[in-house]
């Protein structure tokens, strides 16, 4: 019951998100998020205790959300100071932090670890905008986007699955309410 509760959820999310890929192609110029931040450059990132991926949008310079590097994680204090490196390196203005989620809403333990990252991280990051974002289900979502572009060879590709993420947690932030 459980798995089927989730299956419709997860077609759900992805129905959304693709309605909203087809209705746009891409053009988030329409947004209020994409006109509050403005030639500003965003940094989305999809944190996970093995694998940090992050993706690089600038609103009214980029065309479109790209996906951008990935961070092999060791330690948050590591994952830290290579985060603000590329913060500074990349003239970033914005952070974007994916936060998960049960499907129902709930926290998890994860929730709080990741929202306890974000709150080091955002110390050290002085005068940037910092924002969380939902980021449930946008492994899944990923991995279909994967099996249905050629960008991918139709397959899921392990190391690239979360920059990919943090590259729908962005567009996910952009099309959301400001």
């Amino acid at each position: 019951m459980i798995q089927l509760l989730y299956k419709l959820i997860s077609l759900f999310v992805n129905l959304n998100r693709q309605r909203y890929t087809r209705k746009s192609m891409n053009d988030f110029s329409h947004y209020p998020r994409f006109k509050q931040l403005l030639n500003k450059r965003i940094l989305a990132i999809d944190f996970g205790t093995k694998v940090i991926g992050t993706a690089l949008f600038c609103p009214g310079n980029d065309p479109f959300p790209l996906t951008f590097e990935k961070i092999i994680y060791k330690s948050h204090e590591l994952s830290i100071t290579t985060l603000v490196k590329m913060i500074k390196d990349e003239d970033v203005e914005a952070v974007v932090l994916g936060i998960p989620y049960f499907v129902d809403g709930k926290e998890s333990t994860n929730t709080i670890r990741v929202r306890d990252f974000g709150h080091q991280l955002k110390e050290k990051l002085k005068n940037i905008d910092f924002f969380e974002q939902d980021e449930t289900l946008t492994t899944k979502t990923a991995e279909e986007r994967m099996k249905n572009s050629p960008e991918y060879n139709f397959k899921i590709d392990p190391t690239k699955i979360d920059c990919l993420s943090a590259l729908i947690i962005l567009e996910d932030f952009i099309r959301s309410e400001a």
